[in-house]
């Protein structure tokens, strides 16, 4: 764990990073602790419609019987 002196201006990109690498930093306002940096639990991305658009193919005969089944076809 981490424990800084509070000067946002020049060190808030640097402690999100670390946060963002999965370290606690302590933020401190003269010495004493008031707030606490951790990552957030991440986020679950849901898939877009038409993101493997291109991806697969079909082969050209995929609705073809099986010949496995010919008993079963009229």
């Amino acid at each position: 764990m981490r424990k800084v002196n509070l000067d946002i201006n020049t060190q808030l990109g640097e402690l999100v990073a670390d946060a963002m690498r999965g370290e606690e930093v302590i933020i401190a306002k003269d010495g004493e602790p008031i707030a606490r940096l951790q990552p957030l639990a991440p986020m679950r991305l849901r898939p877009r419609f038409g993101s493997a658009q291109g991806k697969i193919e079909m082969a050209p005969d995929f609705d073809v019987p099986l010949d496995d089944f010919a008993d079963y076809a009229p």
